[in-house]
């Protein structure tokens, strides 16, 4: 069991490079179980979840090679297994991928009900339609999902999705990338790791078009072939580091950036007061005055993210002022705001609305991680508070971060990794 320190009350400066993302890494690995042949997976993050979702296809037979840090070979031309460990898919909500691409590969699926950050319910029933309408039989029996494709291979079909479901939308493409006919989806969600997904699968020789948009076809193939591809970079990895400068104060470049990605962020702490210049990979972010206070309604993408919802609270915890956030996604998402209370901030919470008075300044505190961007956010306010603050159940937070302590360190940020006492450990998961 490990911790993070923070000496805060530091502004932070210099250079900081941003991997790939997390949620078209964790949906694109899957993809490859569809490919006849080796996929070549490059800018892959370095983060537990990345290394889980590669244990599992090994686990199913996949030949998993990886070349260096950042790079992957995937050979899945072997598995025989439509079956996923128990063990380890209850370990990540990403793993209802699986469902899709073992369906779409075997014409079945038995993968157990995600697990992951627990940010209230998380009916897969949308992934569940889509199989439907593609054909399969589908049921759920002692917290597994059966899928099968009657004759052992799905057909197209329309799929109108109720919500904007980022992954019911890769499900489905995932299903439909070699069903017999074409796919429509509807009311398609629209974030920039779907457009990932789509790219890698039409790199491997898949027919999609209208990713990125709310409608997308996919006209089934008979079979992928292997290719290399290189995923995006990490749009909230990136707005994490915009948030710490922001609530730290600071001048930092952030690299390995696709700036349009950052738009719903960057506006909003431009309208808190932050500068922010764009470049062609890249984005400079200045803080040096007060903050001002704003208001946020997480949406589905274009609109704010609502995993940058807890960060950004984090900022406006210090902004001059009221600022009111409205969570449109996720009904847990405020389970960080008690720790953010054991720094000094004003936060008051009713259902879906957080109303923040700014204060003048935080102050560290023992805190303690609950979900993956609470605890970035934990950091986040950590960075900012004077004083000491200590973060565990840090495993949390190293689900979507690689290296975050490193690259703070190289903004000069006090920040470190200390071993906690094994029965501390346990007695601080318990509590959480």
């Amino acid at each position: 069991m490990q911790k993070y320190v923070i000496h805060g009350g530091k502004p932070l400066s210099g250079t900081v490079s941003i991997s790939g993302a997390k949620n078209a890494a964790v949906a694109i690995i899957p993809a490859a179980l569809l490919v006849d042949g080796v996929c070549r997976i490059e800018n892959i993050p370095q983060i537990s979840d990345v290394t889980l979702i590669l244990r599992i296809l090994q686990e199913l037979g996949a030949g998993v090679h990886l070349v260096n840090r950042h790079t992957v070979e995937i050979d899945s031309r072997h598995i025989a297994s439509f079956r996923v460990p128990d063990q380890l898919s209850r370990k990540m909500r990403a793993s209802y991928y699986l469902i899709g691409s073992l369906l779409g590969r075997f014409g079945r699926a038995m993968v157990s009900m995600p697990g992951g950050c627990d940010l209230g319910t998380r009916p897969i029933d949308l992934h569940l339609k889509s199989f439907q309408a593609l054909g399969a039989e589908v049921s759920v029996e002692s917290g597994y999902v059966h899928a099968t494709a009657p004759n052992g291979r799905l057909h197209g079909a329309g799929i109108y999705m109720d919500q904007a479901s980022v992954g019911a939308t890769m499900n489905a493409m995932l299903a439909a990338v070699r069903a017999d006919g074409t796919t429509t989806i509807e009311n398609a969600a629209k974030e920039p790791h779907i457009v990932d997904l789509a790219n890698f699968l039409n790199t491997m020789g898949a027919d999609i078009t209208g990713a990125g948009t709310d409608v997308i076809r996919v006209r089934g193939v008979k079979s992928l072939h292997g290719g290399a591809y290189s995923i995006i970079p990490d749009q909230i990895e990136a707005g994490t580091y915009l948030a710490a400068v922001t609530a730290a104060g600071g001048d930092v470049v952030i690299q390995n950036v696709i700036p349009k990605h950052l738009d719903c962020i960057t506006a909003k702490l431009e309208e808190m007061g932050v500068q922010v210049e764009e470049y062609g990979d890249s984005v400079r972010v200045v803080r040096r005055g007060a903050l001002r206070r704003t208001n946020i309604k997480t949406m589905p993408y274009p609109g704010f993210p609502t995993d940058m919802q807890p960060q950004i609270a984090a900022c406006l915890c210090l902004a001059e002022g009221t600022s009111v956030i409205n969570e449109g996604i996720w009904e847990n998402r405020y389970r960080y705001v008690s720790e953010f209370r054991r720094l000094g901030a004003h936060i008051q919470v009713d259902g879906k609305i957080a109303v923040i008075e700014g204060v003048e300044r935080l102050t560290g505190a023992s805190l303690r991680a609950c979900d993956l961007r609470a605890g970035a956010a934990m950091v986040v306010a950590g960075l900012a508070a004077e004083g000491t603050t200590e973060i565990g159940c840090i495993h949390y937070i190293e689900r979507g971060y690689e290296k975050l302590v490193e690259k703070l360190q190289g903004l000069g940020a006090d920040i470190r990794v200390v071993d906690v006492p094994e029965e501390d450990g346990q007695q601080a998961d318990q509590a959480g």
